[in-house]
């Protein structure tokens, strides 16, 4: 997730909300509808210039809009943006719900919806379709999301955390951990790869455990690469914090991966986060593989 700027005060606030169909823009829209906002979805573009100009509650706005909009065209988007900046007393900013096209199939086929730009083909030729139409339109995002690993309630917290608030309130930062097996967690700030440090998964009694666990974390600590290494992240990650809290980010996630998950990047992502938290930074977790694994038993629980 990647966020260009703060809303100002002072100033009405609106938001439009974008991205791909089945990237989560319903979640979004009801999410923001939680915070306050008053939300209007899939306004006829043409009809914005009446909206805004119009008598309004003076609260802040949540605009839903995709290609389902009656006269939606990326050119159409790009005036609209334009021209929302030039308005001198309206900070508008635009989200956009990005997802990668996997998902995206595999959520059309769960749901057997039909695409808006492919009724009568398949959901994967509209998503590519639209993929290509969007991507003027997210290039101009002021905060991209990522939805292809959150779940609705993910995706809220997200929204809570980046827009529940004024910019008088710290900056979030999530530490996580992730398996290069599965890749790079997309919209991560920065990332630190871990697979120098000794692998606790070949010692017999530390295979089953997490990085969460007391025993696996002294044994990835007594590695003597150990202690310089975090010692130089922490201080990086330190001192760069305040630029990027003054840059405007609201929200700033730091990745540490390793080769399953499971341990040393699980590890050293919880003693990230315990350390700025003892710094009075506002710091959550999050550990990929772990939460997959977890959702795989729960499952397997339920069939």
């Amino acid at each position: 997730m990647t966020v260009k700027y703060s809303p100002h005060e002072g100033r009405a606030r609106l938001v439009l909300v974008t991205g791909a169909s089945g990237a989560g823009r319903s979640t979004a829209i009801k999410a923001f509808e939680a915070l306050g906002f008053e939300v209007i979805d899939n306004l006829p573009l043409s009809l914005m210039d009446r909206l805004l100009h119009g008598p309004l509650s003076g609260g802040d706005l949540a605009l839903g809009i995709d290609v389902r909009n009656r006269d939606f065209s990326t050119d159409a988007v790009a005036a609209l943006l334009d021209d929302l900046a030039a308005e001198p007393d309206v900070n508008a900013e635009l989200l956009f719900l990005d997802c990668r096209t996997d998902v995206l199939i595999r959520r059309y086929s769960e749901t057997r919806h039909v695409h808006p730009l492919a009724p009568s083909e398949s959901p994967d030729v509209g998503i590519a379709r639209e993929l290509e139409l969007l991507v003027p339109i997210r290039a101009r995002a002021d905060v991209l999301i990522d939805t292809s690993e959150l779940t609705p309630h993910d995706l809220k917290a997200e929204i809570e955390q980046i827009f529940g608030g004024h910019d008088a309130r710290p900056m979030a930062i999530s530490v996580e951990s992730f398996s290069y097996k599965r890749g790079l967690p997309r919209g991560v700030d920065m990332v630190f790869d871990v697979r120098f440090l000794a692998n606790p998964h070949w010692e017999p009694a530390l295979r089953g455990l997490t990085g969460q666990s007391e025993a696996v974390a002294r044994y990835v600590a007594t590695d003597p690469r150990y202690t310089p290494f975090f010692d130089r992240v922490t201080d990086l990650v330190e001192s760069l914090l305040p630029a990027f809290k003054d840059e405007g980010k609201a929200y700033l996630r730091i990745g540490f991966g390793c080769t399953g998950g499971q341990h040393r990047s699980v590890a050293v992502a919880e003693s990230l986060a315990s350390a700025l938290a003892d710094r009075g930074w506002q710091v959550s977790t999050r550990h990929r593989e772990l939460e997959r694994r977890s959702d795989a038993q729960r499952s397997g629980e339920m069939g």
